[in-house]
C-alpha cells in the first residue's frame, strides 16, 4: 500500500502495517470490521463514513486532501496481523517515519497504536495522548488500533481521541 500524504498535511495518520485486503485494495484500514473509518466520521473528520473495502473512491481521496489528512504505515510489509512483525521492522519503521515526517511537515502525526509506538522508538512507557517526544519537531499522538482484534476500544472512544488530535492541529492553508 502506498502513502497517501497530501500537501500540505495536516493530520497524518499512521496505521502500523497493511493488511491483506488494504495491501489488495491499495486503501488504508480497508477491513470491514476496522472501527478506524466509524470514528473518523463520529470524530467529524470526514463529512461521511467512508468504506475503504472496495478501494478509496476518487471523491474520498478528494475529500481527504482537502482536508489536509495523510496516510502512511510504519512499516510497509504486508502481513494478516502487526503482531506477525519483528522489533527490527518496527524500528526500521520509526526510522523511516521520522524520515517521512521531516519531508511532509504535517500538522500533526496521529499514531494507530500504542504498542508498536513503543516498540519503534522505544518508549517503553509511552501512554495514548499527546507525547512529550516530537518526531523530527512535529507534535506525536498516539491512539488506540481501531482494528476489531483491539476488544479497548469503541467507534466512540476512538472518536473522541481522533477529535482531540484533530482539534490541536490548524487547517491547511
Amino acid at each position: 500500500m502506498h502513502d497517501r500524504i497530501p500537501d500540505p498535511c495536516r493530520l497524518l495518520i499512521v496505521g502500523i502495517n497493511p493488511g491483506t485486503l488494504s495491501e489488495e485494495v491499495d486503501a488504508p484500514f480497508a477491513h470491514p470490521g476496522n472501527r478506524f473509518w466509524p470514528a473518523l466520521e463520529k470524530a467529524g473528520i470526514t463529512p461521511y463514513r467512508v468504506h475503504a473495502s472496495g478501494g478509496l473512491s476518487e471523491k474520498d481521496s478528494q475529500i481527504l486532501a482537502q482536508r489536509g489528512i495523510g496516510f502512511t504505515n510504519l512499516v510497509a510489509r504486508m502481513t494478516p496481523r502487526a503482531s506477525d512483525l519483528t522489533r527490527d521492522e518496527l524500528v526500521e519503521g520509526g526510522e523511516r517515519l521520522e524520515g517521512v515526517v521531516d519531508k511532509h511537515r504535517p500538522g500533526a502525526v496521529m499514531f494507530a497504536g500504542v504498542g508498536a509506538y513503543r516498540d519503534a522508538f522505544g518508549r517503553r512507557k509511552a501512554r495514548r495522548g499527546l507525547q512529550p517526544e516530537a518526531i523530527a519537531g512535529v507534535p506525536v499522538w498516539v491512539v488506540g488500533n481501531p482494528s476489531g482484534l483491539n476488544a479497548h476500544e469503541t467507534v466512540g472512544t476512538l472518536a473522541a481521541s481522533y477529535r482531540e488530535v484533530l482539534e490541536s492541529t490548524h487547517p491547511p492553508q
